[in-house]
């Protein structure tokens, strides 16, 4: 298969794009494209072969759920079969943005879509790029992010290119992305809501809204026989080539052991690899290091996350210690992803 990767700097202007997308997508076809949390992968959410292809393309596992995106909240009502007064309040303060919410699903849904379960997961992106290519593609698009399962998530095409050129039939390019990780998912199907995946709308936002919200903090591990019910909560994610720790404690400890293990696997001949802030950079004195962002903003630190991951992939790094985050705002987003790429190996000084 030829993958198309076509370049979108302005939606008004490249309406042959968009319509090119939505072809593919209403013929059972796979696009991937910008949001403003990752690259999605696309197809037509209320069709089970095409659902299947996300999988096969991904090579994801069957029982992972995928989010259907929306580009209106009209467009709810058809997907899910009831919709409460919760979502509502939510859509108005966060909707296009960066939550996922889980319903019960309509018939129409397919199991295929959902990993099995009877309820399904909704988010409406916020970037016009991707509502454009959901209208276009048919209004209803699943789109996990776009890459192998399991590897970093892409924040760029170029991550898309990597990955699955050949697997899909086109890649529209939006430049970066934004946020750089994936949306907060809330469980509105029991009380009180649970989050299942922590980004960038947090908890305290959350709970401006709707009171007492509730936070899964047992995530499913590997060995759990049941089924997740979003996204990124059974199977290890964003993982890099190299094995990767997170070294955490107060920060000149965590500066003093990150040299000393970097020193110790150099004279063993292997190539290593530091994550660092701005604070700290200049503080490591070996190994490839990377600077991450601010802890004054861990916003940075988000929309950095992935593509460092990458970079380290391309610079054949054997071995990757990072500095720990808050685990407050979207810090409990970036921990969340980082621990989950390190497959928990926390190194506590």
């Amino acid at each position: 298969m030829k993958t198309r990767i076509k370049k979108i700097t302005n939606v008004k202007l490249d309406n042959d794009a968009v319509r090119e997308a939505g072809k593919i997508l209403k013929e059972g076809g796979l696009v991937a494209f910008p949001t403003e949390t990752v690259y999605g992968l696309g197809a037509d959410a209320l069709n089970a072969r095409a659902a299947e292809k996300i999988y096969a393309a991904k090579g994801r596992p069957s029982d992972n759920p995928l989010i259907i995106h929306i580009a209106h909240m009209d467009a709810l009502g058809r997907i899910v079969s009831d919709i409460p007064e919760q979502a509502h309040a939510l859509a108005g303060a966060f909707w296009p943005g960066p939550i996922t919410m889980i319903f019960n699903k309509a018939e129409c849904v397919p199991y295929g879509t959902t990993g099995g379960l009877d309820t399904v997961a909704v988010r409406m992106p916020d970037h016009e790029t991707a509502r454009a290519v959901i209208d276009a593609g048919g209004g209803y698009i699943a789109a996990p992010s776009a890459n192998t399962s399991g590897r970093p998530s892409p924040t760029m095409a170029e991550h898309v290119r990597e990955d699955l050129e050949g697997k899909i039939d086109m890649i529209v390019d939006g430049g970066s992305v934004e946020i750089g990780v994936e949306s907060t998912i809330l469980d509105l199907t029991v009380t009180p809501p649970m989050i299942l995946r922590p980004g960038a709308v947090t908890k305290e936002m959350l709970e401006g809204i709707l009171g007492e919200v509730a936070e899964d903090k047992a995530l499913l591990g590997a060995d759990s026989k049941e089924a997740p019910k979003a996204p990124g909560m059974k199977y290890r994610h964003y993982a890099p080539k190299a094995k990767l720790s997170v070294v955490e404690g107060q920060t000149e400890q965590v500066i003093r052991e990150i040299n000393r293990l970097s020193r110790e696997k150099e004279e063993e001949g292997s190539r290593v690899g530091i994550i660092g802030t701005e604070e700290t950079v200049g503080r490591y004195d070996c190994g490839l290091v990377k600077c991450i962002g601010t802890r004054q903003d861990e916003a940075t630190v988000a929309s950095r996350l992935y593509a460092i991951l990458r970079e380290f992939d391309g610079e054949d790094v054997e071995y990757i210690f990072s500095e720990s985050f808050s685990g407050d705002g979207i810090g409990s987003a970036v921990m969340n992803r980082l621990l989950k790429a390190a497959g928990h190996h926390v190194i506590h000084t």
